[in-house]
């Protein structure tokens, strides 16, 4: 079964409320209900159940939701250690002011000394912002040092994610 979320969010309310919650949909409208009560002192009726349950949306996988951007970076490097030190440092530098959410790092086994990065955004403008950022820009000269060959960036907007976990 499919697991379904709801996020606070993604409804305009005066308590700012931030929490979001996926499970099985029974349990969740439970949960649900139970915080908007709690919460956002709306009253338990069936029509609220109803509303919580039109709300639902099939939980995203990876957090990753259609309309995301992700960038895949392909480089070659035989100083790894480095590039992921430099990566720690500049997410430090950053902040708040990093718009990425996640990002992967793997290893190429099929050609040694070349690795994949995908990162994550909520939308394609954060992703232009981020690399708009003069931190991102020396983060990518910094990178540009430590490669054999220029690094191929791509860039994909998510049109839907699959969980095949189920």
């Amino acid at each position: 079964m499919t697991r379904k979320y709801v996020d606070c969010r993604e409804t305009p309310s005066v308590s700012g409320c931030t929490l979001a919650m996926s499970g099985e949909e029974e349990e969740l409208v439970r949960a649900a209900v139970n915080h908007a009560v709690d919460v956002h002192g709306h009253t338990d009726s069936e029509e609220l159940r109803e509303g919580v349950r039109r709300d639902l949306k099939d939980a995203p996988v990876a957090g990753t939701r259609q309309g995301a951007f992700v960038q895949l970076i392909e480089f070659s490097t035989d100083r790894i250690d480095e590039v992921e030190r430099l990566a720690r440092e500049w997410a430090e530098e950053m902040g708040a002011d990093r718009t990425a959410r996640w990002a992967l790092v793997g290893t190429d086994l099929d050609r040694p000394g070349t690795y994949v990065e995908i990162v994550e955004f909520p939308d394609h403008d954060s992703a232009m912002d981020n690399s708009a950022n003069p931190k991102t820009t020396r983060f990518a000269e910094n990178l540009r040092a430590l490669c054999s060959g220029e690094p191929r960036f791509v860039n994909l907007e998510v049109r839907g994610t699959t969980d095949f976990a189920t």
